[in-house]
């Protein structure tokens, strides 16, 4: 009987143990929490990029991880003090295998920015197109006009092959594109999409001098770079699989905002600018461009 009597005793002790054990252990606070992403337009990056998330937190960043599929929502899990302590979330464009200091802060091709109300933070694109005194602009008040014209040639019977985003249809000539100024880590780049395939005019962050490729370009001539606006002659050499000089008539132009740098060699989700060069364009004439297909970069960030 003394055995039996002890042996409940320690059943006793023991299932009361167990039990103050698993109280303790449901009374411990999470360190972990999760963090839902939620995009809308956004395009895959280059092989070179990847996408980053950021929380603000006291003001420094903290990365949420990076991520290359465009299929949403996606969950991350992120340290519970800085997921409740955040009040920004930001999305970056980054090099990919990126370490050392720069990969602890965002870089500057930041695309998407939201600050939290409660547990949601609205998240959209208008972070990156200020004015010079800071303002927010909206890319649907660009406008843009342009002429088809060879000048880096002295050949007058290729005239339609080239294309420069300027206004000469006063003295003297003036620029030709009316966009807001872009926040580092961007720039614009001028296209014109040749069956099918898209091939740039150059990248610029000014609409009143040259392009970045202005004395590089390998479809140039010889003669000079050409007028002091963004713009290419498609006089010499090829591209998608079409043998320079070309017709650009009936072709599509088109202005986008690029991540600066930039490894694809195709136009970035953002266009404000696109326009088909009419069949009957004439060389030398201002044509205006219309606004482009501007996607919704926008979405939703659940802590």
């Amino acid at each position: 009987m003394k055995k039996i009597l002890n042996l409940a005793f320690a059943f006793a002790i023991a299932t009361t143990f167990v039990a103050c054990s698993d109280d303790d252990n449901n009374n411990i606070a999470p360190t972990t929490g999760d963090l839902t992403v939620d995009f809308t337009g956004l395009e895959a990056l280059g092989a070179d990029f990847v996408y980053e998330g950021w929380l603000i937190v006291n003001g420094s960043p903290v990365s949420t991880g990076t991520f290359t599929s465009v299929t949403f929502p996606q969950t991350y899990t992120v340290g519970i003090d800085d997921l409740q302590a955040a009040t920004t979330f930001v999305l970056s464009i980054e090099p990919a295998g990126e370490t050392g200091a720069e990969a602890l802060a965002p870089a500057a091709t930041k695309l998407l920015a939201g600050n939290f109300s409660g547990n949601i933070a609205s998240v959209n694109s208008d972070n990156i197109v200020v004015d010079a005194s800071g303002e927010i602009k909206d890319l649907g008040s660009s406008w843009g006009k342009y002429i088809l014209a060879t000048p880096t040639d002295n050949d007058d019977t290729n005239d339609a092959s080239g294309i420069w985003f300027l206004d000469n249809s006063n003295d003297p000539t003036v620029a030709g594109l009316g966009l807001p100024t872009l926040t580092d880590g961007w720039k614009y780049e001028g296209w014109v999409v040749i069956d099918g395939t898209p091939v740039s005019t150059g990248t610029f962050t000014a609409v009143d001098v040259a392009d970045d490729n202005a004395a590089t370009s390998p479809f140039k001539g010889s003669v000079s770079n050409g007028p002091g606006y963004p713009g290419e002659d498609f006089v010499t050499g090829s591209a998608a699989g079409v043998d320079f000089p070309t017709d650009l008539k009936g072709k599509t132009v088109v202005i986008s905002v690029e991540p600066s740098p930039d490894n694809s060699s195709a136009p970035f989700a953002l266009k404000p600018l696109a326009h088909v060069v009419p069949a009957d364009a004439m060389t030398f004439t201002v044509i205006n461009m219309v606004t482009g297909p501007l996607p919704i970069l926008s979405g939703s960030v659940t802590r």
